[in-house]
């Protein structure tokens, strides 16, 4: 049987290195590209593919709410192939409808055999985001030791600077944590985070 797929992504490079990559294995065929989720909404109802390959940042209508109305409307299964791999971005986009999620750094025989799993309806996670979807499901929140030294650093009260000579690194990776650290627990400033740790049992009650 042979696989027809579309391509789903901004960048006309990415787009010709994708194409390359799968019209070389002999039971896939790539029938159209798409630069935008409106085109990749009208080119799978025009070509009923059986997988969309999608990218999920794109201009106008995005790469999720893309696969939402082409899931809907049943006009192909969709495999996300994304450099993001952030909890929020799988969640979504699982939610919506895809089938599976691959990140773009995935080897090109695992992209095909995942095309190939996709229009056979399985699921397709690569294994970072297998867990991290786990996890999200959960209601879990997993720091990095790092991050965890960056956090206890914030309860105590010490700014970016004072943290950094504390532990040694320089403040602008003091910063790169602080942001990733708002990113898992879903706050936006350093009283929250310290509220929403404690909480959940990431830091102990304060005495």
């Amino acid at each position: 049987m042979t696989v027809r797929v579309i391509l789903v992504d901004d960048h006309p490079i990415v787009r010709a290195g994708l194409r390359a990559v799968l019209s070389s294995e002999p039971d896939i065929e790539v029938l159209a590209e798409c630069g935008s989720g409106e085109e990749a909404v009208w080119s799978a109802a025009q070509c009923r593919p059986d997988v969309v390959l999608m990218d999920l940042r794109l201009p106008g209508l995005d790469g999720v709410a893309a696969t939402e109305q082409i899931v809907a409307a049943g006009h192909g299964s969709v495999l996300v192939l994304t450099t993001y791999d952030t909890d929020g971005d799988i969640a979504r986009a699982v939610a919506a409808g895809a089938t599976g999620y691959l990140l773009k750094d995935a080897p090109r025989q695992d992209l095909a055999a995942a095309v190939r799993a996709t229009a056979r309806g399985e699921t397709v996670l690569a294994a970072p985001v297998a867990a991290k979807l786990v996890n999200h499901v959960r209601g879990g929140i997993q720091l990095t030791p790092r991050e965890t030294e960056v956090l206890r650093c914030i309860a105590r009260g010490l700014s970016n600077p004072e943290t950094g000579r504390e532990l040694f690194i320089s403040e602008a990776t003091v910063k790169s944590h602080v942001m990733r650290i708002f990113e898992k627990l879903s706050v936006k400033d350093r009283t929250a985070a310290v509220t929403v740790a404690i909480a959940r049992g990431i830091l102990p009650e304060p005495r």
